[in-house]
């Protein structure tokens, strides 16, 4: 593990903002164009944002099914009830007044009726026309057989299914069995399942004695932060959480909530199934991905690397660049894109040496917090962005100031992205 410090980890989680004074080719720049932006998430939002705020003149229209976004970030809190729903929901009305179009509905195809522009069809709605469509749709789930979310939640993509996993918590009898499923990496936020391992198991200590909580992992080893979750379920949470990696998930029994593994079956009081994941449904629909679940983009402008898709953009979860799939890496990845789009507006290239970083705090008990960062740069030998080796680091140990800091950082962030 490189240790690196507190206040060097303070300064790179600050990156978030680091792209947020206008880039200077722009100045004197009078750009015009339409660009429409699929999914409100960290990246969509931050990336049409980032377009009204450097583009001048470029209309900007996004698209989102739901009025408002709930983050995925801080929502494991939301089980223990440290926080509620409505504080980690935001609405688009910050954007608005930055002159962003919002369009509430669902986006459900892509055409191009002619060279130059590209058709976004939406449910209901008189469809979008443009030169450049960005997709930011995040996550869809692969199928499992037997698996039914609306009795056994995955809690992946936060609101409704969070709920859902927090009230049959607050069901669960005092020794009861609460069990959680990984799928293979990929994957959307790489430490969160830990994360969530360890807010579960801080709760059930507090207010169902004897209870346990096992983690299923697919993977042959802990993804993220192995030193610090090690730790966490052998000593800090010694006792109530089992840990199991190379656990394939071959089914479910929605009914029983038991989870049929290569290892057997495992049946819960509370079973809760990440799934393993994909791109979002209009990603792969539009014929964007090659394995059949991330889409290969060009990391300099997340321009889909597809024969015949130039002017389609994808960023966030469903990019397949090897970055990290989290809040705070999809807000840097959209200032790459907005900027690389403004600079074709211009008639430029995109900056040859783009750099991102990837910051997240985990939760560990009620009161203490761990965190992990990396910085990714643009390699051209290779086309890819690459982890900078000395900027990989985690928290020596969970702290208090750990977890204080973990809410200034989640509220620059969101302030970064929404407001």
């Amino acid at each position: 593990m490189n240790t690196i410090s507190r206040r060097h980890f303070l300064k790179l989680a600050g990156a978030a903002t680091a792209l947020a004074a206008t880039p200077t080719f722009l100045k004197a720049q009078n750009l015009s164009g339409r660009v429409v932006v699929v999914g409100g998430g960290f990246a969509g939002a931050t990336l049409a944002k980032y377009l009204r705020l450097w583009g001048g003149g470029v209309a900007v229209t996004l698209v989102d099914a739901n009025p408002a976004h709930i983050s995925c970030i801080l929502s494991n809190l939301v089980l223990s009830n440290s926080l509620n729903l409505s504080q980690i929901t935001f609405n688009y009305e910050s954007l608005k007044q930055l002159g962003v179009n919002f369009v509430q509905g669902r986006a459900t195809g892509i055409e191009k009726p002619n060279n130059t522009t590209w058709r976004v069809q939406i449910a209901g709605r008189t469809p979008l026309d443009c030169e450049h469509v960005v997709l930011a749709p995040g996550i869809d789930f692969q199928p499992i057989t037997g698996w039914v979310a609306s009795q056994v939640p995955h809690a992946w993509e936060a609101g409704a299914q969070t709920t859902l996993l927090k009230q049959q918590l607050q069901a669960m009898p005092a020794g009861g069995l609460f069990i959680m499923t990984i799928p293979p990496k990929p994957y959307r936020c790489p430490p969160g399942p830990y994360e969530r391992a360890c807010v579960v198991a801080d709760y059930l200590k507090r207010t169902k004695p004897g209870s346990k909580v096992i983690i299923l992992d697919a993977n042959p080893g802990i993804v993220a932060e192995a030193e610090t979750f090690t730790k966490a379920f052998t000593q800090t949470h010694a006792g109530v959480i089992e840990y199991h990696p190379n656990v394939a998930l071959l089914a479910v029994d929605s009914n029983q909530r038991i989870a049929k593994t290569n290892i057997g079956d495992f049946k819960a009081d509370v079973l809760n199934v990440i799934a393993p994941q994909k791109a979002g449904g209009i990603v792969t629909s539009a014929g964007l991905t090659t394995d059949g679940r991330w889409a290969p983009v060009n990391p300099l402008n997340y321009e889909s690397t597809i024969p015949g898709m130039s002017g389609i953009h994808i960023i966030g979860d469903s990019q397949g660049t090897g970055q990290p799939k989290s809040g705070h890496i999809a807000n840097a990845e959209a200032k790459v894109c907005a900027d690389a789009i403004l600079r074709a507006f211009a008639g430029e290239a995109p900056d040859p040496a783009p750099m991102t970083n990837s910051a997240c705090y985990s939760p560990i008990t009620a009161n203490t917090a761990s965190w992990l960062t990396a910085v990714y740069a643009y390699n051209p030998a290779t086309k890819t962005m690459d982890l900078v080796p000395a900027s990989f680091g985690e928290a020596a140990s969970p702290t208090k100031d750990n977890y204080e800091d973990m809410f200034d950082w989640a509220a620059n962030l969101f302030a970064d992205t929404f407001a």
